[in-house]
C-alpha cells in the first residue's frame, strides 16, 4: 500500500536552497550591506543545498521501499471561471529521482566553487544565483501542475541569464547570455502555446485532471484544420523542449555559454537545466502517445542533433567547448529515445549522463586551473603526472561518455540504441544511423581531447596566449602557482570530481533494471504497449547487468567505440601530422564544421536582420505613417482643416446669416416640389 509523503519535507526541498540564496545574494554582496563575508555565504548555500539532499534521497528510498506518492495542492493562487492557478508537488519515481540529480550535483557544483571561484570578486553573488537555480529546478520537476512547470521553466532560464553573464564586463559572455536568452524565448513561445491549447480545450492545468481528458483530447481536431489537435500540443511542447534541452537549430545558444564560469557549465548545461526538456516530455508520456507524428517529429530532430553536433565537437580545441558539443549530442540521444516511446530509457541516460558530464566539466574545470587559465587543448599535453586524481577522474568520465561496458554511460546508451532498432516509426531508419555513427564520432572527440591533455608531449610551456604567473587573466583570477609547471587542484575541487566518479561507473549497473524493467516509474510513464512495443522487445533481451555487458564485446556499437578511441590515438599520438593533412584535403568540409553548418551567420545575418527589418517597416510604415501618421494626427488635421475653412463663413454679419436663411429655405421648398 502506498504511503503519503511529508508536506513539511517536501517544502523544505525547493526552500532550504531558496533561503541559502537570499541570505548569499541579500547578505553577501552591496545590495544588503555586505553583511556576511565568503565563508558565510558559501556555508549558508552549501547547507540549504545539502539538506534539499538529504530529504532528496529519503524521499527517494520512500518511493522505491514503500511505494510512497504525493500529489497534492498546496496553495491556490487564483480561480478564473472553472480554471485554477495552484502551487503543488507531485512526487513519484520520476519526480524523486531527478530531486536526487538536482540536488546531488548541485552540491558537488557548491563544494567546488569554494576552490574554482576563490578569487572572483562576484564569489558571494555567484553562490546565491548557483543556489537560486537549485530551487528553480527542484520547482520545475517537483510541479504537479502546468503552471508551476512553466514558473520553473521561466526561472531556470531566467538565473542561466544571470550565470552565463556572470563576468558581465567580458564582452563575449553578454553575447553569450543574451543569445541563449533570445533563443530560448523562440521555444517557450511554442511551448506557452502548448499549454494555452490545453487549458482552451482541456480547461484544466493540473497534470492529473489533463491526461484523465487525454482521450478526448485525441477525438478533437485542430480548429479550420483536419489534423489531430493532440499532435499540435505535442509539438508545440516539444518546441519549447527544443528550446530548454537544446536541440537542432535552437541548440545555437549552447556552446556560447561556456563563456561563463566552468561550475555552472556542469550544473546548468550538463546535469540540470538542459534536461528539463526531456523531463517534460517524458511527464507528458500519456499526451505523446497519443500521437505518432509528433514522436516522428521528436525522434528525427533527436537524431539530427545526435549526429551532427557530435561532428562539430571533433574540431573543437576549447576543452569547454568539446565538452558542451558532447553535450549536445549525448540530449540528442535522450531525445531520440523519447521519440521511441522510450521514456524511461531517455530519462536513465539523463540519470547517468548528468553524473558523467558534471564530472567531465568539473574535471576540464580542474584542468584550467592547473594550466593557468588556458582553455586550449593544443597547449595542454602530459598532464598525467602533474594532475593525477583528475587525470583519473577524467578517463572515468570519457569511459563512461563512450559507453564502455559495466560504466554508467554503456547501459542507458546502449538500451537507446537497441530500443531505437525497434521503432516502427518513419523516422527510424535514419534515427538508429545517427545514434550508431555517433558512437563512434561521440569515442573519437572525447579521446581526442583525453589524449590531447593528458598525454604526449608537454606543451602548456609553449601557448602564445599563456598568462604571465602575476598577471590576472581576463576573468579576474591570479594565478597561485609559483611556477610554470601545473599542479593538482585542491581538495575542495577534486573530492567533487572522486564523489561523481563513483556513481559514473556503478549507477547503471544498479540501477537498470528497476528503472527500465521494474515498477520505478509506475503512474509517471506511460507507454502505449501496442503501438510501441520497444520497451517490451527490449525487456524480452535483457538478462541482467552482467550478461548485457558481456554481451556488448559482440555488438556493434562496442567495436565502433574502440575504432574511435583507436583512431584518436593514432591521429594524435602516433602520427600528429595526419590531422593536418586531412584537414588540407578536406577544407571544405572543415570551414563547414568550423563555422558551425553556418547557423549562426543564417540567425545573425538573414533571420535577425530580417527580423529587423520586419520591426523597422512596422514602425516606419505601421506605427509612423499609418497609425501616428493617417489615424492619429490625420484624423485631426482632417477635422481641423474643415473647421478652418467652415470657420469662414462664421462672419458676424447680420444680413450673411439673412442670406443663408432665404437661401436654406428656398433649397427645402425646391427639394420638397420636386419630391411631389
Amino acid at each position: 500500500m502506498s504511503q503519503t509523503l511529508s508536506v513539511s519535507n517536501l517544502l523544505a526541498v525547493p526552500l532550504a536552497p531558496l533561503a541559502g540564496s537570499l541570505i548569499a545574494g541579500v547578505l553577501g554582496t552591496k545590495f544588503g550591506g555586505n553583511r556576511i563575508g565568503r565563508s558565510a555565504s558559501h556555508s549558508a548555500t552549501i547547507l540549504g543545498v545539502l539538506i534539499a539532499f538529504i530529504i532528496s534521497a529519503s524521499t527517494l528510498l520512500s518511493v522505491v521501499n514503500d511505494s510512497a506518492r504525493f500529489n497534492e495542492t498546496l496553495y491556490t493562487w487564483m480561480t478564473v471561471g472553472g480554471l485554477k492557478m495552484e502551487i503543488g508537488f507531485m512526487v513519484d519515481g520520476l519526480t524523486a529521482m531527478m530531486m536526487c540529480v538536482v540536488t546531488f550535483v548541485s552540491l558537488m557544483v557548491h563544494l567546488y566553487t569554494i576552490g574554482y571561484m576563490e578569487e572572483d570578486a562576484g564569489y558571494n553573488r555567484f553562490f546565491s544565483y548557483i543556489s537560486l537555480f537549485t530551487f528553480s529546478m527542484l520547482m520545475l520537476v517537483m510541479s504537479n501542475n502546468l503552471l508551476q512547470l512553466f514558473f520553473g521553466w521561466e526561472a531556470v532560464g531566467l538565473v542561466s541569464y544571470l550565470l552565463i553573464g556572470f563576468w558581465f564586463n567580458k564582452p563575449t559572455a553578454i553575447f553569450a547570455n543574451m543569445k541563449a536568452f533570445l533563443v530560448n524565448r523562440v521555444g517557450d513561445f511554442g511551448f506557452i502555446l502548448g499549454i494555452g491549447l490545453i487549458v482552451a480545450f482541456a480547461g484544466t492545468l493540473s497534470y492529473t485532471e489533463l491526461f484523465a481528458k487525454a482521450e478526448e483530447l485525441k477525438a478533437m481536431t485542430f480548429p479550420g484544420t483536419d489534423w489531430m489537435l493532440v499532435t499540435v500540443i505535442c509539438i508545440c511542447l516539444f518546441i519549447g523542449a527544443m528550446g530548454k534541452s537544446a536541440q537542432f537549430p535552437l541548440h545555437v545558444w549552447l556552446p556560447d555559454s561556456m563563456e561563463g564560469p566552468t561550475p555552472i557549465s556542469a550544473l546548468i548545461h550538463a546535469a540540470t537545466m538542459v534536461t528539463a526538456g526531456i523531463f517534460m516530455v517524458s511527464r507528458m508520456s500519456p499526451l505523446f502517445e497519443l500521437s505518432d507524428t509528433a514522436l516522428n517529429f521528436v525522434l528525427v530532430i533527436g537524431s539530427i542533433t545526435a549526429l551532427f553536433m557530435g561532428f562539430l565537437g571533433i574540431i573543437q580545441n576549447d576543452i569547454k567547448r568539446v565538452v558542451a558539443y558532447s553535450t549536445l549530442s549525448q540530449l540528442g540521444y535522450m531525445t531520440v529515445a523519447l521519440g521511441a516511446s522510450a521514456y524511461s530509457v531517455a530519462v536513465f541516460h539523463l540519470m547517468t549522463h548528468a553524473f558523467f558530464k558534471a564530472l567531465l566539466f568539473l574535471a576540464a574545470g580542474s584542468v584550467i586551473m592547473g594550466v593557468h587559465h588556458n582553455q586550449d587543448i593544443r597547449w595542454m599535453g602530459g598532464l598525467r603526472k602533474y594532475m593525477p586524481i583528475t587525470w583519473i577522474t577524467s578517463l572515468i568520465g570519457s569511459l563512461a561518455l563512450i559507453g564502455t561496458p559495466f560504466f554508467a554511460g554503456f547501459y542507458s546508451k546502449d538500451s537507446i540504441i537497441e530500443v531505437v532498432a525497434e521503432s516502427h516509426l518513419p523516422g527510424a531508419g535514419f534515427a538508429h544511423f545517427a545514434v550508431l555513427a555517433g558512437v563512434f564520432v561521440t569515442a573519437f572527440y572525447s579521446f581526442r581531447m583525453y589524449f590531447l591533455v593528458f598525454h604526449g608531449k608537454e606543451r602548456f610551456d609553449q601557448n602564445p596566449d599563456a598568462h604571465h604567473h602575476d598577471a590576472p587573466d581576463h576573468h579576474g583570477h591570479h594565478d597561485v602557482h609559483h611556477d610554470n609547471h601545473p599542479q593538482e587542484s585542491p581538495w575542495v575541487v577534486w573530492v567533487p570530481l572522486v564523489l561523481l566518479a563513483i556513481p559514473s561507473v556503478i549507477i547503471g549497473f544498479l540501477t537498470i533494471e528497476p528503472m527500465l524493467f521494474g515498477e520505478f516509474f509506475k503512474g509517471a510513464i506511460f507507454i502505449d504497449q501496442e503501438k510501441h512495443s520497444g520497451m517490451e522487445e527490449l525487456a524480452n533481451a535483457f538478462h541482467g547487468p552482467v550478461q548485457m555487458a558481456l554481451h556488448a564485446v559482440t555488438t556493434l556499437p562496442f567495436w565502433l567505440a574502440l575504432s574511435g578511441v583507436a583512431t584518436s590515438y593514432y591521429m594524435y599520438m602516433v602520427n600528429p601530422a595526419l590531422p593536418t593533412a586531412i584537414k588540407k584535403l578536406a577544407m571544405p568540409l572543415f570551414n563547414l564544421l568550423e563555422n558551425k553548418y553556418y547557423l549562426d551567420w543564417i540567425n545573425e545575418n538573414i533571420l535577425a536582420r530580417g527580423a529587423r527589418a520586419l520591426g523597422t517597416g512596422l514602425w516606419k510604415v505601421g506605427d509612423q505613417a499609418i497609425i501616428d501618421g493617417a489615424v492619429v494626427n490625420g484624423s485631426w488635421k482632417f477635422v481641423g482643416g474643415i473647421a478652418a475653412e467652415v470657420r469662414k463663413a462664421q462672419t458676424g454679419y447680420l444680413y450673411h446669416y439673412a442670406l443663408v436663411m432665404i437661401l436654406g429655405i428656398f433649397v427645402l421648398m425646391t427639394y420638397f416640389v420636386w419630391l411631389k
